[in-house]
């Protein structure tokens, strides 16, 4: 069993791009070698910034003999049949072939058998078709070569139990062959050196101050920080995403920790973070208490003589820089009052087809007082207020400047205004939810101005017809609907989306901004938003719905079941009701009763394609000959009483229970009566018996929709 050790040096791979890439290396290796015939025991990989490493173990040293088996022509075939049989096998004689009988004749058959050829031989035109297989979200071409690859590609190294693999890629304006040297860190130990196995090449790259594997890395990162932070008191703001992402960009990782100036201690927490984090790549301490404590860390990719003293240094300076702007921005924003700033969105635009963020704001405000009415406890005014300033901050120095912070900027004005805490809270968590993880606005006036922000970008963009496609969102429809939905439900809100839908695009059409353009809806008029833009949103909110409840266990065919009644645009009702079907068909009443569903359904739709018509209602009490039939006939009739009255009080447990009762009657009738009997006028009223059960269950749901 022989080691390939495969090594791809390049200038720095973006750290966002490398654990996929490392990923992609293994399977695409793991696939052309099991193309290729050629057994392995496991396939390892890493990446650093600069390298993407493979490491297969147990690799065969040959393929293994392949037998070819094709079949010829009849026994007495004409001869120029056989020899062009012969010929493409490569046999010279017909005695070489075996005759085979199959069915009523005989066949020849011609077996042969392919030597396998030598890994070494195999491997170089395979790692090849790997390097030019490996997916980037973006790649480039560089100096006078056409081949595309994320960062231009310096060297493969390329061994296969310590003997150098021959072989070479093409970059289209010169080759790159492959070698047994690498080399370390950039600046530490930049030579090249020679290896002979994967073990020397881990153990050299040590020694050449390169850590090669990422979770080593990310743990002295870590520990580092923990060790600097509680030297001093204080405790590492823990960050998953940004510890993943700093390892990604160093090869030798020394953890410092550096200083804020006080000063700077006084601007909000968020943007100490942001300027911390996604800035410059530092990580955050905190105090005791739990507040921001003036120090941070950065991790170096350098061991320096001065023990990082002049790295700490550089960085600090960088820092105090931009927390100087942030500290202007703060100032300077506080001196203009929110409201102030609402006239300047009028030159942000929204969407070239849907107006300003001007236009999106008044359309807020109608729309978040609309909601309002449906959320208890959020007072139009406040919602009104909170609507008219939701967007004000887009158009502060500091948002400028830190576009992450958008609406926590805004509640912090807001505050600084002496607005009240509700209207402030709700110019931050108007965005939210963001994502599947992120957190619901739960406050009355938070939730009604999210929901408006979120349906009228919906509506808009339905309205023109920029729909979400396959896996295309670029204006992350989907996770707006999602949004709404999240909010309602956890909620618990009864909104009825059709009429709000209606609202929001009454909003549009009365700004008379929207105008057909190249990516507007087929049938749209001349303006205005499509007519029938609700009835294509409800369908698009019935799908997000089966999405988000099928994370929840709910199965999406009840879903489906309740949504293809028609006229429900109630989320929470929806759910209830779904709820319900889905405890009543668990129960074994439930289960046999949609099979009886089904078979009733089954043999009037039949019927009914025979006959060219229906037979729904009209049912005659006095062709009622069997006893059954006369049960099942009152059964019926109560149930559907009784169900349209639990339906009207939104009793979906009781209308269940009231479908329940129908079980025995139905189940007589199907063991006791013919319904295809030869009586014409009994026949008849035996179907509209089976369609009154169709629907009888029709009146809770659609149980065509319900599978099983």
């Amino acid at each position: 069993m022989a080691e390939l050790l495969l090594e791809l040096l390049s200038e720095e791979i973006p750290a966002r791009m490398q654990a996929r890439a490392s990923e992609e290396l293994g399977r695409l290796m793991g696939e052309k070698l099991k193309e290729a015939r050629l057994a392995f025991a496991r396939i390892e990989t890493e990446v650093t910034p600069r390298r993407l490493t493979l490491v297969v173990d147990g690799l065969a040293g040959a393929q293994p003999e392949l037998v070819e088996e094709r079949k010829g022509p009849r026994v007495g075939a004409p001869e120029t049949a056989i020899q062009g049989f012969l010929k493409s096998v490569g046999l010279a004689r017909l005695e070489d072939c075996e005759r085979r009988t199959l069915g009523n004749a005989e066949f020849w058959f011609a077996r042969r058998k392919l030597p396998g050829q030598k890994t070494a031989s195999v491997l170089p035109e395979l790692i090849v078709a790997v390097v030019k297989a490996l997916p980037w979200p973006k790649s480039q071409r560089w100096g006078s070569t056409s081949f595309r690859y994320v960062r231009p590609l310096h060297g493969i190294l390329a061994l296969l139990d310590g003997k150098p693999l021959k072989g070479e890629l093409d970059l289209g304006g010169g080759a790159l062959r492959f070698g047994t040297r690498t080399v370390g860190h950039r600046f530490l130990a930049p030579k090249p050196f020679a290896v002979k196995s994967a073990a020397d090449y881990r153990k050299k790259l040590r020694a050449a101050r390169v850590i090669l594997e990422r979770e080593e890395r990310k743990r002295i990162i870590a520990e580092g920080a923990r060790a600097l932070a509680a030297a001093e008191g204080l405790a590492v703001k823990e960050d998953a995403g940004l510890l993943e992402e700093v390892s990604g960009l160093l090869e030798w990782p020394v953890p410092l920790i550096g200083s804020i100036d006080a000063n700077f201690m006084s601007l909000p927490r968020e943007v100490l973070v942001i300027s911390l984090r996604a800035h410059q790549r530092y990580f955050a301490l905190l105090a005791r208490n739990g507040g921001l404590a003036p120090r941070f860390v950065v991790v170096a990719n350098m061991a320096a003589a001065d023990r990082g003293a002049a790295i700490v240094a550089g960085n600090e300076r960088v820092l105090r820089a931009r927390l100087s702007d942030a500290q202007f921005f703060w100032d300077q924003d506080r001196k203009t009052p929110l409201e102030a700033r609402v006239p300047k969105l009028d030159t942000l635009v929204f969407h070239s087809e849907l107006g300003t963020l001007g236009h999106k704001v008044a359309r807020l405000q109608a729309l978040a007082a609309e909601l309002a009415a449906h959320v208890p406890g959020a007072g139009v005014d406040r919602v009104r207020s909170a609507a008219l300033l939701a967007k004000a901050d887009l158009v502060s120095g500091m948002v400028g400047e830190f576009p992450e912070l958008q609406g926590v900027m805004g509640r912090y004005y807001a505050l600084n205004d002496g607005e009240t805490p509700a209207v402030a809270d709700a110019i931050t968590e108007h965005y939210a939810p963001l994502g599947p993880n992120d957190r619901s606005p739960t406050a009355p006036v938070s939730v009604a101005v999210a929901l408006a922000d979120k349906i009228d970008t919906l509506v808009g963009f339905f309205g023109v017809g920029l729909l979400p496609t396959g896996s295309a969102d670029p204006y992350a429809l989907r996770r707006a609907a999602l949004g709404v939905i999240r909010i309602v439900l956890e909620s618990r809100l009864r909104i009825p989306l059709a009429a709000i839908f209606e609202a929001a695009k009454k909003e549009y059409d009365a700004q008379n901004i929207v105008r057909t353009g190249a990516g507007g809806a087929a049938g749209r008029p001349p303006s205005g938003l499509a007519p029938d833009t609700s009835k294509r949103l409800l369908d698009f909110f019935a799908d997000r719905l089966k999405v988000h409840l099928r994370e929840k266990g709910v199965r999406h065919d009840l879903i489906s079941a309740v949504f293809a009644l028609g006229g429900e645009d109630d989320l929470l009702r929806l759910l209830s009701r779904a709820e319900a079907l889905a405890a009543f068909l668990k129960s074994e009443d439930g289960a046999n009763l949609l099979v009886a569903y089904k078979r009733a359904s089954n043999i009037v739709r039949i019927e009914e394609a025979k006959d060219k018509r229906h037979y729904d209602g009209g049912i005659v009490e006095g062709l009622l000959a069997e006893t059954a039939e006369n049960v099942l006939f009152q059964g019926l009739a109560r149930a559907g009483s009784e169900i349209k009255v639990s339906l009207a009080r939104e009793d979906f447990a009781a209308a269940m229970a009231a479908l329940a009762r129908l079980r025995p009657p139905v189940d007589a009738f199907f063991d006791k009566v013919t319904v295809n009997c030869e009586d014409r006028s009994l026949r008849e009223n035996r179907l509209k018996l089976l369609a009154g059960i169709r629907a009888a269950l029709g009146g809770v749901a659609d149980f065509s929709k319900v599978e099983g």
